[in-house]
């Protein structure tokens, strides 16, 4: 498969917003459908146009014939007590898109080999060994989302 990793502009906003609304029906399967079903990629679009208009850190998205399937953006962390000065804030793509190398070019694009941090689903087996293979460990530090249905995040650091 042929993909490109371009910088997101801010006209990509309604399609980063609709992937990963997409990214959650298709990863998140632990969570209610009410929950899943309820998200609507129009109430994001505003935010995902501010940050990548913001341009604190990197912004990129991956396209397939003109098409974004993924996205990733890095930049300052918000917390104070951060462990790195560089945060992996997303990282999303279609399942279609698993094993195309795509996720590796959206994280090279996004931090390239710098030391980070993120957060990623305690739920989510997938993530984790990605990110083990591109030197990310558990610190032990966990996070409980009462607004996701009480969605458990594991921050891993490099």
């Amino acid at each position: 498969m042929n993909f490109v990793v371009r910088p997101a502009v801010p006209e990509d906003a309604l399609d980063i917003a609709t992937v990963r609304v997409h990214c959650w029906r298709e990863t998140y399967t632990f969570l209610s459908s009410e929950l899943l079903g309820s998200m609507d990629p129009a109430v994001r679009e505003e935010s995902f146009r501010d940050m990548i208009e913001l341009e604190l850190g990197a912004f990129v998205v991956t396209e397939v014939d003109g098409e974004i399937r993924g996205f990733a953006s890095s930049g300052p962390p918000a917390a104070a007590d951060a462990p790195r000065d560089l945060e992996l804030a997303m990282i999303y793509q279609l399942a279609s898109m698993h094993g195309s190398g795509s996720g590796q070019a959206l994280l090279d694009a996004a931090i390239g080999d710098a030391p980070a941090f993120l957060w990623t689903a305690e739920l989510n087996p997938r993530a984790h060994a990605f990110y083990r293979r591109n030197g990310f460990v558990a610190d032990g530090a966990r996070e409980v989302r009462a607004d996701w249905e009480n969605l458990a995040e594991l921050r891993m650091v490099r």
